[in-house]
């Protein structure tokens, strides 16, 4: 099984903000996705945007930068989805 630190777009910071949170393989981020995944590294960090768009790049093998580009948006709709629904 593949650990977050064999993944492309991750440092060692990201790397521990991952780990803090309870995710340490490829598999455990497939299973949340990149938006389920940064809220909850976000519950337990101050993580940035740049970490959603690194494990979505991570997730779809391509460069963070290019998930910035050209997903930004739908990530953050999602992102404002789940955030309401969990309030709910």
């Amino acid at each position: 099984m593949k650990q977050i630190s064999e993944l492309p777009n991750f440092g060692p910071k990201s790397q521990q903000m991952l780990a803090q949170a309870g995710i340490h393989t490829l598999e455990q981020l497939r299973v949340l996705g990149a938006v389920r995944a940064y809220l909850q590294v976000k519950r337990s960090s101050n993580a940035s945007l740049n970490l959603l768009w690194a494990m979505e790049g991570a997730l779809t093998g391509r460069h963070w930068q290019d998930v910035a580009r050209n997903d930004r948006l739908s990530l953050l709709l999602q992102l404002e989805d789940l955030e309401k629904a969990s309030r709910a």
